[in-house]
Parts: C-alpha cells; sequence; structure tokens
C-alpha cells in the first residue's frame, strides 16, 4: 500500500493491497501510560456508550472502568477483557479478536447502525475515562491496517490505527464514521509507535487502535441470532 491511498479498513487486506506488512513497536499490554493523543468530555459519548466496572487491571482501564455498546436491548457489545473481568454474564467471545457480546439491560430498541470506514476516513471515539469516570470522546483519522497479537488477539485480527486520542477506560467503547454517524468499529487499545515490518522504520507515533466492523460483522450476526 503506498502511504494516504484510501483503502477499506479491511480485517483481511491482500498482498496487493498491502505490499508492506506493518507491526506494532510496543503492544499495547507493554505500554507504561494511561493516554494517547487529546480527548475531552462529552454528554454526546453519555447518550452513545455505557460505562461497567471491572475487576482486575485491563488495556484501557485499570481495575476499575471499561465501556460497552448497546446492540438491542438486552446484549451490548465491549472488548473481550472488559467483559472478561466486568460484572456481566458473557453471551460470546470473538473467536479472533479482543471482542465480546455480553448481557445489558439496554433501552427498549437501540438499533446502533453499522458501517466499515475507509482509510483516511474521520472518525469520532467515545468512551468513558477511568481517570474521571466520566464519558470522553475525541476525533482523528483512520491511518493504516495493523497487526495487534497478544494473548486477545490473533494473527488473523487485524486492528485499524488512528491519530484519535484514547483514555484508560475507553476499551470497548465506540469509533463512529463521522460522515454518516454510523459505527465502524471498537476500541481495543492504543501503541507508542507503528513500523514497517521489513525496513523498521517507524510510521506512525501514539495511535488508538480499534477493531473494524468488517473484522466482527458475520460473528456478531451469528451471535445475535443465536
Amino acid at each position: 500500500m503506498i502511504d494516504g491511498m484510501a483503502l477499506p479498513c479491511s480485517p483481511r487486506p491482500t498482498t496487493e493491497e498491502h505490499p508492506m506488512r506493518y507491526i506494532l513497536c510496543l503492544l499495547t499490554l507493554c505500554l507504561g501510560g494511561c493516554s494517547v493523543g487529546d480527548y475531552h468530555y462529552s454528554s454526546e459519548a453519555h447518550q452513545r456508550v455505557d460505562m461497567t466496572v471491572t475487576g482486575i487491571p485491563t488495556v484501557l482501564g485499570i481495575g476499575t472502568l471499561g465501556t460497552t455498546i448497546p446492540l438491542t436491548a438486552e446484549y451490548s457489545l465491549t472488548a473481550g477483557h472488559v467483559a472478561k473481568y466486568s460484572l456481566y454474564r458473557v453471551k460470546a467471545y470473538n473467536p479472533d479478536c479482543d471482542l465480546a457480546v455480553v448481557y445489558h439491560k439496554n433501552s427498549p430498541n437501540p438499533q446502533p447502525k453499522f458501517r466499515n470506514g475507509m482509510i483516511g476516513d474521520k472518525i469520532n471515539m467515545y468512551g468513558y475515562s477511568f481517570i474521571s469516570a466520566m464519558p470522553v470522546a475525541s476525533t482523528g483519522t483512520n491511518l493504516i491496517n495493523t497487526d495487534m497479537i497478544n494473548s486477545w488477539n490473533k494473527a488473523g485480527c487485524v486492528v485499524v490505527a488512528t491519530n484519535a486520542g484514547v483514555v484508560q477506560g475507553m476499551s470497548g467503547g465506540a469509533v463512529y464514521n463521522a460522515s454518516d454517524d454510523s459505527i465502524a468499529g471498537v476500541i481495543v487499545g492504543y501503541a507508542a509507535s507503528i513500523s514497517d515490518k521489513k525496513s523498521g522504520k517507524t510510521l506512525y507515533k501514539d495511535v488508538s487502535l480499534y477493531v473494524p466492523y468488517a473484522g466482527f460483522k458475520d460473528w456478531l450476526d451469528k451471535t445475535l441470532k443465536s
């Protein structure tokens, strides 16, 4: 892929689309900081996502907070590592990516709209801050597709790196396409930098990471119907 070319945020980029492979220099679990980029208090975030309490340290929430996305009157979507330690019962974990559907009482008919984004698209992120326990939001751009291999994400799980800010507690939060207010994916972490796997050249620094809708659409549809 030539830098700057708009490509779908696809979980399975082809060799033609991506002649170079990209990796995370530091995986999210290795980061010592509590946030990257800019974020701010947002009453809008309170309308779009919910806060959940967790029991032990998580990638974006040290022992107290995570975020969930209402799906139906009885189910919510979140990050797998948030679901594992939350107070909610888990309906299903995604087999490849850091995602889960949990039982959660929501408004009668949330009806969220999902759409996969494109590299270069503007996005908005919504979640809860561990620091303040308040709803927060950030804005940014989809930068690149990359690998995020750890205990929660297998090699087949591709995530999107963005320059939108995140803070601990936003894991499981929603990423919205700014153009039509549809959900593009789920926040799962952040990293200090992304480098080209072949040359080692640093491509981006201080990025937020999310699993794009294309990476979990079929699993989500099947889970909600089961």
